[in-house]
C-alpha cells in the first residue's frame, strides 16, 4: 500500500468526499461555462435577428416609428 493510501474508514471517507467535492467544483465551472458561452451566443443571434428584421423592414418600406408603432414609409420619388 502506498503512504498516501486511506487505512480506515474514515480516511476512505475523507479521501472519496474530497474527490467528490473536486469534481462538484470542476462540474460547475464547466457548466458555468456552457451557460456563459449560450448566453453570449443567444445574444449573438438575437441581434442578428433584429438587424435581419430591420433590413426587410426597410426593404418592405416600413420604418419603426416611436417604440412599436409602425407606419409605411412614403414613397420619394
Amino acid at each position: 500500500m502506498a503512504e498516501t493510501d486511506p487505512k480506515t474508514v474514515q480516511d476512505l471517507t475523507a479521501v472519496v468526499q474530497t474527490l467528490l467535492q473536486q469534481m462538484q467544483d470542476k462540474f460547475q465551472t464547466m457548466s458555468d461555462q456552457i451557460i456563459g458561452r449560450n448566453i453570449l451566443f443567444l445574444n449573438c443571434r438575437i441581434d442578428d435577428l433584429e438587424k435581419n428584421i430591420a433590413d426587410l423592414m426597410t426593404q418592405a418600406g416600413v420604418e419603426e416609428l416611436e417604440g412599436e408603432n409602425k407606419t409605411p414609409a412614403t414613397n420619394k420619388s
